[in-house]
């Protein structure tokens, strides 16, 4: 896998992810819905430098993939 991730707990930035989600109450229950999702399918919808579930939808929802309304 080329594109793996070497930055540890660093990827993807907290600071970054709470640009595009308000909360991080909130990131954390979208992060997790879309992770149990990701685990069900075997599939997300970006090319993933992560391997957990977790990661990849914190990846998606970075790219602006995912959407959620409160």
């Amino acid at each position: 896998m080329a594109n793996r991730n070497t930055d540890g707990l660093r990827y993807p930035s907290i600071d970054d992810l709470l640009e595009v989600v308000d909360s991080k109450y909130k990131l954390a229950y979208i992060a997790a819905k879309r992770a149990k999702i990701i685990k069900e399918d075997d599939y997300s919808s970006v090319e993933n430098k992560c391997v957990k579930p977790v990661g990849q939808a914190l990846e998606e929802i970075l790219a602006g993939k995912v959407k959620a309304e409160f």
